[in-house]
């Protein structure tokens, strides 16, 4: 079974994300920008002591966009987090913003304008100085309204301007006062102008070009087998590179993910994505495996144009039809819970929703006689995720258990979210997320999946219902609300409504698992979202 859990949560122009995944070596990608041999035989072995290669191993594809600005692909992100800086950067379990390429976080995390000035010889990767033009070059990316990025939904609902004080110093205009600001600074890596200013530079970030100010730098991408990166010489900020060089490898498939890391012979000193019935085993042969709880999560999404999808009566009955105790021990072997939110609990905005969906199958029957559907056939389109693929025996059991005849299709993400791209008919989705990847505000979280523009919803043909143009605009609400306990019960609220519709809801939320030999590095935590964070991981 593949496990690429998340690799590619869709995004704004999916298919250009996707697009070229895989065409160029690292040769063709970094000839030119002194980022790193044009071998694309580099695997980064060799070393030994100190100077060994940290090996990793990712349970996510590398061939996903490779863009800052573009991409939700896992591996991506946690790679583009060594090699690119913010302003201001987060801690990878707390999220708490830390200076980065800017000397300090703003005093006053409630004004409208917050200046920054950038850290003293910060440097490319290429060896050039970083200046205010560049941090301005990718704020006007992000912030264009011709151009469609991911990071814009992240930003431009608050974020106004950015402009140059003079060259070593940006001040960010905002439209509203927005604390949570500050953490989401972190989601603008600040690219060379330089180099992504060229002709065809940006389909060339989306292949895996990749040229920051961070403590390593990529010396190789190959797509669909390992990227490999060392440390940057030129670096002075606040995270120094531990490793002289790392060598991540991309292995979706399950099985040969935890035989890396196995054994007398282990190839690797850290995975993700570590499979739950392998906890043990991993354990007794000395490994440290620890999980992280958040928002990763099995989610159902409806077709609202596909009758009768369109009423939500249906849609409340399929949810509460399904075992989701049964799914959590049986599937997850203990390591979830069902949603009782669209957050999870440990989220600071959480609260229950008023609509809980516990398994209530009279309910459930009794809300499809009222709808009046009956001899209802289902065909669940899913991803092949390994613990997807596991949960989806007790979505079907527990829906033929009232009437509803089930069939399961599960395919590579990919061809599920091409056929969604290309407007294709379907019924229901059931797939995995988590936008803890980005960070924990509620804000942020809810606006990755519900907006008026958002891909979520155009795959979910819901945006221009009533309910959800009031939705959008009672989110926006919240967003603008300067006093915290007053948006923190607006967030609550508006939760509540999309916990009643059910057009895109989690079924549980999951415990992501890592494993390390502790023996070996330390320093190590294990995150609630994919990928691995080694800025504070050291040999012993």
């Amino acid at each position: 079974m593949r496990d690429d859990v998340n690799p590619d949560v869709p995004a704004p122009r999916r298919r250009s994300l996707l697009k070229g995944a895989g065409a160029l070596g690292a040769g063709a990608l970094l000839a030119g920008c002194s980022t790193g041999p044009e071998s694309t035989n580099e695997t980064g072995g060799g070393g030994s002591g100190k100077d060994r290669t940290l090996t990793a191993v990712i349970g996510y594809g590398n061939d996903g966009s490779w863009d800052p600005t573009q991409t939700a692909s896992a591996f991506a992100m946690a790679a583009n987090n060594h090699i690119y800086e913010g302003l201001l950067d987060t801690d990878p379990i707390t999220r708490a913003p830390y200076p980065a390429l800017a000397t300090e976080v703003p005093k006053d995390p409630g004004a409208t304008r917050w200046r920054f000035t950038l850290r003293p010889g910060a440097t490319f990767h290429d060896g050039e100085p970083v200046t205010a033009d560049d941090v301005v070059f990718v704020f006007d990316r992000i912030l264009d309204p011709k151009t469609q990025t991911l990071a814009k939904g992240f930003f431009a609902p608050w974020l106004d301007s950015v402009r140059k004080a003079d060259a070593r110093t940006v001040e960010l205009v905002l439209k509203f006062p927005f604390p949570d600001g500050l953490s989401r600074l972190t989601l603008a890596k600040v690219m060379p102008k330089h180099v992504y200013s060229r002709p065809g530079a940006w389909d060339d970030a989306v292949k895996g070009l990749a040229v920051g100010s961070g403590p390593y730098r990529q010396t190789a991408h190959h797509p669909k087998s390992n990227t490999t990166f060392e440390a940057f010489a030129g670096y002075n900020g606040p995270r120094r590179p531990a490793f002289r060089r790392m060598n991540w490898l991309t292995i979706v498939d399950a099985a040969p993910r935890v035989a890396k890391i196995s054994g007398t012979g282990a190839g690797a000193q850290i995975a993700d994505n570590i499979p739950y019935a392998n906890i043990a085993r991993l354990e007794q042969g000395g490994l440290k495996v620890a999980g992280g709880a958040g928002m990763n999560n099995l989610f159902l999404m409806f077709n609202t144009r596909h009758k009768p999808f369109d009423d939500v009566r249906v849609r409340q009955a399929l949810h509460y039809a399904i075992d989701t105790e049964k799914m959590v021990q049986v599937a997850l072997k203990g390591h979830g819970k069902p949603a009782s939110s669209f957050l999870d609990e440990g989220n600071p905005g959480y609260r229950r929703a008023a609509t809980v969906y516990d398994h209530d199958p009279d309910r459930a029957r009794a809300l499809l006689r009222a709808a009046g559907v009956k001899d209802l056939k289902i065909e669940i389109l899913a991803v092949n995720v390994s613990w997807i693929v596991d949960c989806l025996p007790t979505v079907k059991s527990s829906w033929d258990a009232i009437g509803v005849e089930t069939t399961l299709a599960p395919q590579e993400t990919t061809a599920v979210f091409t056929k969604m791209d290309q407007k294709q008919d379907y019924q229901v989705v059931a797939a995995a997320s988590n936008p803890n990847q980005f960070g924990l505000d509620a804000d942020l979280i809810m606006h990755y999946n519900y907006g008026p523009e958002n891909l979520w919803m155009q795959y979910t043909r819901w945006a221009g219902d009533p309910v959800a143009r009031q939705l959008f605009k009672d989110m926006d609400r919240a967003t603008r609300e300067p006093d915290p306990a007053k948006k923190r019960a607006m967030v609550q609220d508006y939760v509540d409504v999309v916990a009643e519709q059910a057009v895109l809801y989690p079924v549980v939320h999951n415990e992501l698992m890592t494993a390390w030999d502790a023996r070996k590095l330390s320093g190590i935590r294990a995150q609630p979202y994919p990928g691995v964070n080694l800025l504070q991981a050291r040999w012993i």
